[in-house]
């Protein structure tokens, strides 16, 4: 009598632990969940990217100070010297209002006109 008293009632909690075992993993299946997991990785995945970035930046920092010392891009200018920087390219000041066009000509039959 016991014997098949503790096979039912054993049986009985092994059918219910499995049901909500399928239940919790069927809600974790939804699409609203799936979009609320992939949201949070997105994110995560963003928080990643920017510390990497920072981080990337806070070096290039530190080497750039590092190379101009060693190079004396900081050392300090002697005042007899006649002394003018000269740049690659010199910018013209565009009027204000005048944005610039490039040519663009397209061939695709696809595109509103």
């Amino acid at each position: 009598m016991f014997r098949r008293t503790f096979w039912f009632t054993a049986g009985a909690a092994a059918g219910v632990w499995a049901t909500t075992k399928v239940n919790r993993k069927l809600k974790q299946l939804t699409p609203e969940s799936l979009a609320a997991q992939a949201a949070d990785k997105a994110i995560e995945t963003g928080h990643k990217l920017k510390d990497f970035a920072l981080d990337v930046r806070e070096g290039m920092v530190r080497r750039e100070s590092e190379l101009g010392g060693a190079l004396g891009l900081e050392a300090p200018v002697d005042p007899d010297l006649p002394v003018r920087r000269h740049f690659a390219v010199e910018t013209a000041k565009a009027p204000a209002n005048t944005y610039r066009k490039l040519p663009y000509n397209s061939n695709n039959r696809n595109e509103d006109h």
